[in-house]
């Protein structure tokens, strides 16, 4: 139940974040779509607190997560 949870988490984090890329840059390609699909909350999580500093896409998928 708990990874259900996760994974649910992940996918609504997954779904903003390529909205709020998307309305700053433009259609995304389809590498960034792939890194979107494939990528842990985490990541995920990373990515958007670095969308606000970002100049580009490229800048954003940079980022790696802290390890905890």
């Amino acid at each position: 139940m708990k990874k259900g949870r996760e994974e649910g988490r992940a996918e609504g984090a997954i779904a903003l974040l390529e909205r709020q890329l998307t309305k700053r840059f433009g259609p995304l390609p389809k590498t960034a779509q792939a890194k979107l699909a494939k990528a842990n909350l985490a990541q995920v999580e990373a990515w958007s607190d670095a969308l606000g500093a970002a100049q580009s896409l490229k800048q954003v998928f940079l980022v790696r997560p802290v390890d905890s």
